[in-house]
């Protein structure tokens, strides 16, 4: 007799995850309520491919390239897996850009690859979910972007997220070498920054210099126009502040630049978001002005857990219409079809000779409301026994000339 050893389990790689029922039911549902929130403000969605030539991602993230997932595809072809999803929407633009109304407001939910270390709230794949503005070089169309950001953690229960808010276009004279220390100062400090800016060879004078430059800025005239459209949308100046040294890391962003935080979410931002005229004009060939911000799916989520804000998720399937033996089984099919053309979710157990007790265990162990009896004498009477799976209560009814579901599951 062969012996066979069984195989070893194989996990799911590092930094990708797979998610069962109910992590994708509340992943849904969280996305349902992004999509409401973006299409109230008159944005439509796209998508792209997960595939792009690496040539449309080289040379426009910056310091970020080595997270890259690239590779040469069996043509011979340089490629990278989708990295963000600002850059493709650009080449999307420029080979559109006639069938498009501008100014353009999109909104786009799909995964992105990213080879970096795991840790909490970050993945080598996860979602993100972006809304751009594209066609509009005014203030006030990064303040549009900011403003539904804003609105988006407060429909989700986020009543003191807060958008911080900054402008590139105020230290444009400082290296980028140095934008990228200095985006990190909440995290390493003064010493860690100015550290960090002499690793780049940077002297440590012209480093600090930098940093208190930096530190001195005020608002300019387009963030006072974003503050006052803020406003004007009834967002408290409590949901916004002005923060001179966030910086934001990507080399592309070339105006007001902006992050959401959750003050009692202590992993990071959740969102962040930047004007990037340049790269759009770049990458799609056309003047247009281009602004919008990226939200962490993942991480919103997992605010959400931690701040107990999810809803609690019924149960998908309403009513279990058992078999009570193999002759019967058809009279359950026919009316478990019944059930679902009334717009009631049901399901039929598949082994129509597997035990009644063993069915009802399986309502049980996925929290089904109902089942459905039909024994000899319910087929003989036309009828069918309902039972409470809740209150382990129990009725018959008619089935004549329909069973009547408005008062058996009301």
């Amino acid at each position: 007799m062969l012996n066979l050893k069984p195989m070893n389990k194989i996990q799911a790689l590092k930094g990708f995850r797979d998610f069962g029922p109910v992590e994708a039911k509340k992943r849904a549902w969280l996305k349902d309520q992004m999509i409401a929130v973006f299409e109230s403000w008159g944005y439509l969605p796209i998508e792209t491919p997960i595939l792009e030539p690496l040539e449309l991602f080289a040379g426009q993230i910056g310091e970020d390239e080595k997270l890259f997932y690239k590779f040469t595809d069996n043509g011979d072809r340089e490629v990278a897996l989708r990295y963000d999803q600002t850059v493709p929407t650009c080449r999307f633009v420029g080979n559109n850009y006639n069938a498009l109304t501008f100014p353009f407001k999109r909104y786009q939910i799909q995964n992105v690859f990213r080879a970096e270390k795991p840790q909490a709230g970050r993945y080598r794949e996860f979602t993100q979910v972006d809304i751009d503005l594209i066609g509009n070089k005014n203030p006030e169309a990064d303040a549009e972007c900011i403003a539904i950001s804003i609105k988006l953690y407060q429909k989700l229960g986020f009543t003191n997220a807060r958008a911080v808010i900054n402008n590139r276009k105020m230290i444009k004279n400082i290296p980028y070498e140095a934008i990228v220390a200095i985006d990190k100062l909440k995290k390493i400090g003064v010493e860690g920054v100015v550290a960090e800016m002499v690793k780049k060879d940077i002297s440590k004078t012209l480093a600090e210099g930098y940093l208190q430059q930096v530190k001195e800025l005020t608002p300019d005239a387009d963030l006072k126009i974003i503050f006052e459209y803020l406003k004007g949308c009834g967002i408290s100046e409590e949901n916004f502040v002005f923060e001179p040294t966030l910086a934001r890391s990507f080399s592309y962003s070339d105006g007001p630049i902006w992050e959401m935080v959750i003050p009692e979410y202590s992993a990071g931002s959740v969102a962040g978001g930047e004007r990037y005229d340049g790269m759009m004009n770049r990458i799609s060939g056309f003047d247009l002005g281009a602004t919008g911000i990226a939200l962490g799916f993942d991480r919103t989520l997992e605010a959400m857990e931690q701040l107990n804000l999810l809803p609690t998720f019924e149960a998908v399937t309403k009513v279990l219409v058992t078999t009570f033996s193999p002759d019967l089984f058809e009279k359950s099919l026919k009316l478990a079809n019944q059930l679902r053309t009334a717009g009631i979710n049901c399901e039929t157990y598949p082994d129509p000779f597997a035990k009644l007790e063993k069915q009802l265990k399986y309502a049980d162990k996925k929290a089904i409301p109902y089942a459905i009896i039909i024994g000899p004498d319910e087929a003989k009477n036309n009828t069918a026994t309902v039972k409470n799976l809740a209150t382990k209560t129990q009725k018959i009814v008619s089935c004549h000339p329909v069973l009547d579901t408005e008062s058996v599951f009301s």
